[in-house]
């Protein structure tokens, strides 16, 4: 079972939570214990799991994130997006979160971020159910 979600951002730099929608597909589609494995074919975007609860954790995240990787630093790419490539490799494009079921297997307080750092942009992210 393959599924792609369309993302719409709305900011150069933007943690989009998506854990609802990936939960959606997979009580929709009956998927009741396996892996869900997530993946974005964007070399500017990436997934990250963190606190979902308090809002400024996506603030922090972001402040630090421009502090330490600005967006104009003298970079050799002459797209002038280098700082949203090393942002997006500190995150990677994958992850992988376990489903007992029909829920996702996720702490408390954690949430499924897609991460764009070269917005405004439509992306896509793809999820793949393999069950097990």
């Amino acid at each position: 079972m393959l599924h792609t979600l369309s993302i719409k951002t709305s900011s150069r730099v933007e943690l989009i939570d998506i854990t609802y929608q990936i939960k959606k597909i997979v009580q929709d589609n009956n998927f009741v214990e396996g892996l869900a494995c997530l993946f974005v074919p964007h070399t500017t975007a990436a997934l990250t799991i963190n606190e979902a609860a308090d809002p400024s954790v996506k603030t922090d995240i972001i402040t630090k994130l421009n502090k330490m990787i600005p967006a104009r630093e003298g970079y050799s790419h002459l797209e002038g997006n280098s700082d949203a490539h090393i942002k997006s490799s500190f995150f990677g494009p994958q992850l992988t979160i376990i489903v007992e079921d029909s829920n996702l297997v996720l702490g408390t307080w954690q949430g499924i971020y897609f991460t764009e750092f070269d917005g405004p942009r439509h992306r896509k992210l793809f999820l793949k159910m393999i069950e097990g």
